[in-house]
């Protein structure tokens, strides 16, 4: 497994070796020794959600109250997926920057973020499903969320999909309303570095 610290300092891309024959492929999503050789801790699963979405269906900015935070371990079951982690943590020397990386069923990577960041994903084709694990168990009073259309964040957001078709974003009743970065910020919601 190859693993690759992405510009937010606590976020890293985890892209496995694939073994492939006639029959189909194995890999190794997740190791926990090569995991924490690189990290410095292993996962630790509370719960793991799966979600399918159509092309253009946008989820995020989800972060949760840290402490206790949520940190996630994201891969893509099938389709692809742009997985965008955006450092909320003030103080942070990346705040209010964000990386991404393609999450597909052809490279299989897979995207950790440790508690305090925020995470959004863009189905870039119908039907494609992500799986995540969790560090804690869904806790709605604990959940907060950005908008992922800020223009302050200015997240490069694809405009077509794998196919080549154009993407008409699809936002949940939820992340359609969701405070912009600066808002969030004067209310005192976001996370601070090194909580």
């Amino acid at each position: 497994m190859q693993i690759r610290e992405l510009a937010i300092s606590g976020a890293w891309e985890l892209t496995p070796k694939q073994f492939g024959d006639d029959r189909g492929v194995f890999l190794e999503w997740y190791k926990a020794t090569e995991f924490t050789a690189a990290v410095g801790a292993p996962v630790m699963l509370a719960q793991a959600n799966c979600s399918v979405s159509a092309a253009g269906v946008l989820r995020g900015i989800h972060y949760t109250d840290n402490p206790p935070g949520q940190a996630k371990y994201v891969t893509c079951a099938r389709g692809a997926f742009l997985d965008v982690v955006v450092d909320l943590r003030v103080g942070s020397p990346t705040f209010g920057q964000w990386d991404s990386v393609l999450i597909d069923d052809v490279d299989r990577r897979a995207v950790y973020l440790s508690a305090g960041l925020g995470h959004a994903i863009l189905s870039l084709e119908d039907n494609s499903t992500v799986i995540y694990l969790c560090s804690l168990e869904y806790s709605p009073e604990l959940d907060h969320d950005v908008s992922p259309l800020d223009p302050d964040l200015r997240i490069d957001w694809p405009t077509v999909g794998r196919n080549g078709e154009p993407l008409d974003y699809s936002l949940s009743a939820k992340d359609s309303v969701a405070r912009s970065f600066a808002q969030a910020r004067a209310d005192g919601l976001l996370p601070t570095f090194g909580a």
